[in-house]
């Protein structure tokens, strides 16, 4: 089943670029968030996404809203990743799909199982999900005006 607006944030464990275990939830610290789900690192869709909140990510900081990307991928393919698009909020390795099994997000890509279809959610820090997307193509950026506007409701 998925995980959607008003639920609470699975408890699953994800790892840093530095390969260190976390649970989803801890890594909020209990701050508002946006987790944006998506297939894999070096892709040009990903790669658009992700500098689409690099280059925005000053409108989420005024709010106190950290931006946080979560991929299959391993630790050190989104650390090398996130250091290449310059990023300077944190990529997350969601290698063992537990996040992406949680949030019903698993797919295959070009025949090849496993990977996370693209979604972003905005995060309360009390931990409930406050907004949702899923995409119904790997191709389709999310709705990233919306995404803002989730955001600031918020606050």
């Amino acid at each position: 089943m998925a995980t959607s607006a008003s639920d609470l944030l699975p408890d699953v464990t994800v790892y840093t670029v530095q390969a260190e275990p976390q649970q989803l939830p801890e890594l909020l610290s209990g701050k508002p968030a946006v987790l944006l789900f998506f297939p894999a690192a070096h892709t040009r869709v990903c790669e658009r996404e992700l500098c689409t909140f690099r280059d925005g990510l000053a409108q989420y900081n005024e709010l106190g809203v950290q931006v946080l990307g979560i991929s299959v991928d391993t630790p050190w393919t989104l650390g090398a990743y996130a250091k290449e698009l310059g990023l300077e909020f944190p990529l997350i390795s969601d290698y063992d799909k537990a996040a992406t099994r949680a949030f019903g997000l698993e797919i295959s890509l070009r025949g090849l199982p496993g990977f996370s279809q693209r979604a972003a959610y905005v995060v309360g820090a009390d931990g409930k999900i406050t907004w949702s997307w899923v995409a119904e193509i790997t191709s389709q950026e999310p709705p990233y005006e919306e995404i803002a506007g989730a955001v600031k409701f918020l606050s």
